[in-house]
């Protein structure tokens, strides 16, 4: 079975001076993910919950090879980010907000440009470029500059180009933010579609309810420690409430307490 081990996982890093004023820390380093562990299986949507700040984006970060960590390992499919970072990159498929389109290039050539950055052949592009942006309706918006595109078409072109090679492994950061709600919900609905597929899907959100919603399994990461790991029913079960916004919240409260003993 092909999943994705995420396996005790560290990553710092040097704060400037300004940093440690806007922190209020004479600290030099920040942790940003403390010894993380945690197993993806195809087939299902992993959802890591957090606070901003928690240190989601810095672990997707990792698994997608953007950044190694300082110690542990991420296996994707069987191959190591920190020995075979390439191969990895040819498994994954990424899309995170910080990761911009060129505004001057339409979604139609930065689709056949990254098609081919993974190799594909233009006949197989063409097919993946009428498929995907026929279920994102970015048809009538291919030739026109990402520049021009509202902020809504600009998330569902990423999505695409980001899917152009079919990967195995999806790895979403934060993938609603500040997205309209039809297209949240066509959003949403697609990462449904690609886990029945039977696509690993490991979804990053401080918003609860999409948890509540999409996802199989949970990890809550919180000051770049994972709190609670497990599948949504269980984790909701660890609870008198059943309610996931309480089990956030205590967690929150838990950790904000232990920090000040």
């Amino acid at each position: 079975m092909q999943t994705l081990e995420v396996k005790n996982i560290v990553k710092t890093f040097k704060l400037s001076k300004k940093q440690q004023k806007l922190e209020k820390t004479k600290e030099k380093l920040k942790v940003a993910v403390n010894d993380l562990s945690f197993t993806a299986y195809p087939g299902e949507i992993f959802g890591l919950l957090g606070p901003n700040g928690a240190g989601k984006t810095t672990c997707l970060r990792a698994i997608s090879t953007l950044i190694k960590p300082d110690s542990g390992d991420i296996i994707v499919g069987g191959s190591s980010v920190v020995k075979d970072s390439m191969d990895v990159r040819g498994k994954i498929g990424f899309l995170t907000s910080e990761l911009k389109l060129e505004d001057h290039f339409t979604p139609s050539y930065l689709f056949t440009y990254f098609g081919k950055l993974h190799g594909i052949d233009e006949e197989l592009i063409e097919e993946r470029k009428t498929v995907l942006f026929s279920r994102f309706g970015i048809d009538n918006f291919r030739e026109v500059k990402v520049g021009d595109l509202s902020t809504g078409m600009k998330q569902k072109a990423s999505i695409a180009i980001s899917l152009v090679h079919n990967p195995e492994f999806v790895i979403f950061d934060e993938p609603t933010n500040g997205l309209d709600v039809l297209t949240a919900r066509s959003v949403t609905d697609y990462l449904v579609e690609l886990k029945n597929e039977g696509k690993t899907v490991i979804l990053s959100t401080h918003i609860l309810s999409v948890v509540d919603k999409l996802c199989d399994k949970v990890g809550i990461i919180i000051n770049g420690k994972m709190k609670i790991c497990d599948t949504l029913e269980n984790v909701k079960k660890s609870h008198p409430s059943n309610d996931l916004e309480e089990i956030f919240f205590d967690l929150i409260e838990e950790d904000e307490l232990g920090g000040n003993a």
